[in-house]
Formats: C-alpha cells, sequence, structure tokens
C-alpha cells in the first residue's frame, strides 16, 4: 500500500482509457450514480443537523444523531471530492506525486468518516438495546453526559486507527500494513457490523414475539433499519480492504464506494419516512418527520417505568 505502488484501494491506478472504452464507460457511470447519491445524502444530512443543532432540545439519543449526522455528511463530502479528483485525472492520466499524496490525505479522510459513522450508530444501537431491556436500570444508573462522552472517545478512537494505517503504510517502521488494515477490518466486521445488526434483530424478534408483545415506536424503528442499512450497504468497503488491502481491481472498489454513499445518505430518509408514517399513510414536512421520531425518547422512558399490562403502546 506505499505511495509507490502507484494503485491499488490506496490511490488510484492505470487510466481508465488504457483499460478500453467499455471499462471506461462503467466506471463513469458508477461514479456518476455515486456523486448524484453523495449530493442528495449531503442535503438530507444538512437538514439533520440543522434541525438537531438549533432546533430541538438535545437530548441522549439526539447526540448520537447529531453525531452520525456530521461524519456522514463529512464522508459524502470527502467522497464527491476524491471521486471528481479522481475523474478529471484519470481522464487526462494525470497520475504524478502531487496528484497521489492528494489521493492518499482524501483516502485516509475518507476511511476517518467511513469509521466514525460506522463506530457512532453502534454505540446508538446499543444504548437503544439498553434503554429496552433494562429501562429501570438505565434510566437511573446512566451517567448524565454519557452520549458526549462516548462520541468523544470514538473520534479518537477512529483518528487512533487512521494514524497508525497511515504510519504503517506510509512510514519507513516495521509495522504490516496489510496486516494491520486486515485486523482493523476484522474488528470492524464482528463488533461494529456483524454484532449490532444481530442484537437489534434478535431484540425486534423479541418484543415482536414475546409473551407479552410490545410494539416498538418510532425511534427503534429508524434504529432498526439504520443499523440493517449499516450491514448491507457499509460492510462491503471492509470486504475490499480485508481481502487485499492494495485491492487493484478498480469497478469492485467503486462500487463499495457506491454502497458506502448509500449507506451515508440513507439515514436522514429513514427519519422522514418512520416519522411521516401515521396510519399507513405519509403526512407532514420533513421537520415534523423528525420532531415525532426524536421527541418520542422522552415518552417511551416514562412509559418504560409502568406496568406493561397499563402502559400504552406507542405505536409504529
Amino acid at each position: 500500500m506505499p505511495p509507490v505502488q502507484g494503485q491499488g484501494w490506496r490511490g488510484g491506478s492505470l487510466c481508465w482509457a488504457r483499460q478500453g472504452t467499455g471499462s471506461f464507460l462503467v466506471m463513469l457511470i458508477i461514479s456518476g450514480v455515486c456523486i448524484g447519491i453523495c449530493m442528495c445524502g449531503l442535503v438530507g444530512n444538512v437538514m439533520v443537523v440543522w434541525f438537531l443543532g438549533f432546533q430541538m432540545k438535545k437530548s441522549p439519543f439526539t447526540v448520537y444523531v447529531l453525531n452520525l449526522a456530521i461524519a456522514d455528511f463529512s464522508l459524502l463530502l470527502f467522497l464527491l471530492v476524491k471521486l471528481t479528483f479522481h475523474f478529471i485525472s484519470t481522464v487526462y492520466c494525470i497520475f504524478s506525486f502531487q496528484y497521489r499524496l492528494t489521493n492518499y490525505i482524501l483516502m485516509d479522510l475518507f476511511l476517518f468518516w467511513y469509521f466514525v459513522s460506522m463506530y457512532l450508530l453502534t454505540a446508538m444501537s446499543l444504548e437503544r438495546c439498553l434503554s429496552v431491556l433494562f429501562p429501570i436500570w438505565y434510566r437511573c444508573h446512566r451517567p448524565k453526559h454519557l452520549s458526549g462522552i462516548m462520541c468523544g472517545v470514538l473520534w479518537a478512537l477512529t483518528g487512533l486507527f487512521v494514524s497508525l494505517v497511515f504510519i504503517s503504510c506510509y512510514l519507513p517502521l516495521h509495522i504490516s500494513c496489510e496486516q494491520l488494515v486486515q485486523g482493523i477490518s476484522i474488528v470492524n466486521f464482528l463488533i461494529f457490523s456483524l454484532f449490532p445488526f444481530l442484537s437489534n434483530i434478535s431484540l425486534f424478534i423479541k418484543l415482536q414475539c414475546g409473551s407479552r408483545r410490545r410494539h416498538p415506536g418510532k425511534l427503534y424503528v429508524a434504529v432498526l433499519l439504520s443499523v440493517i442499512f449499516l450491514f448491507l450497504f457499509g460492510f462491503p468497503f471492509s470486504v475490499v480492504i480485508f481481502l487485499d488491502p492494495v485491492y487493484s481491481n478498480l469497478f469492485y472498489l467503486h462500487i463499495s464506494y457506491l454502497m458506502a454513499s448509500m449507506n451515508s445518505s440513507i439515514n436522514p430518509f429513514i427519519y422522514f419516512l418512520v416519522g411521516s408514517c401515521r396510519q399507513r399513510r405519509f403526512q407532514g414536512s420533513m421537520k415534523v418527520a423528525l420532531r415525532r421520531v426524536f421527541k418520542e425518547k422522552v415518552v417511551s422512558e416514562e412509559e418504560s417505568h409502568v406496568p406493561e399490562d397499563t402502559a400504552v403502546q406507542t405505536p409504529l
């Protein structure tokens, strides 16, 4: 993965034109679709950041969502810049040292936002599980500023991982770049992809099939859908960098870019669809939908102390 290779998942490869017209058109189409998804996702995440940052009172859950929206916005922005930069340089066959250096920096920034988005969603889903399974313990013993502390720790952990990747791949140290990247990929899959997916699916089944059936609220449905889409769309990029840290097949690389952009763009639309769905019909604006989703947390916590036979069930 060092810069002298000039190819692979870290920084581009041969000119598309040299690979034939067919390959060039395929890459052009994939990049164009990815850029379009990035632009839509940027608008959606900006709306979420604006609403949670300036229009709504902070709560433990909204702190996670706000940080997640910022991470997704940054990932989409850097991916948009990287794809545009890569497309222009490939069309004109520009692969100078300055190009490679800039591309490496963009890739490291992309990895940073990709990891932090995955970690924040995992922490958010775990808090959701705890609040449902142990509502009284969660309400009485949860530290007041846990959300902010966890977000800070996850940002720092991501920075540490990306720094280790940069040091091992670009500086002359006795650290295997390939093994480090593969190790991080395994950790991401087991802890930050598979574990939240299985735990949230299991919790949803338990709520629906238990002896006392409980209907999850809009907030919990939104988190569950976000975790499912993380597993479906965010996981392929981890597979790519695990199979070969110096991956040279641009087709699969750009497909993973496309799915990563879909993963970072889908959350605002999930919030809107879940929040606007009332009696099997979609009603209300984006602002109203977001308010329905995130204000439900207070109601759910209060109802968690009421016995299940007398509690008012929150509809989907």
